[in-house]
């Protein structure tokens, strides 16, 4: 099993959430995601079933928000 990875996004309301979901959403081999939006830094966590950490980076800029790993 994969552990999870986790991001420092800009997604930082329910709109932006929505504009991210059919991204994520559609991405193959993302298990579960979610977005801590109360969080200052918008920690989006990722639970891959196969995704690499550029590819969910990737489908987080294509919907127009800033996005790094947390180390």
């Amino acid at each position: 099993m994969e552990s999870e990875m986790k991001f420092k996004t800009s997604i930082n309301c329910g709109g932006c959430v929505a504009k991210v979901t059919p991204l994520l959403n559609n991405a193959t081999g993302i298990k579960e995601w979610s977005v801590d939006t109360d969080n200052p830094d918008k920690i989006l966590t990722v639970i891959p079933n196969g995704t690499t950490q550029t590819e969910v980076m990737e489908a987080v800029k294509k919907a127009g928000f800033k996005i790094e790993p947390l180390s």
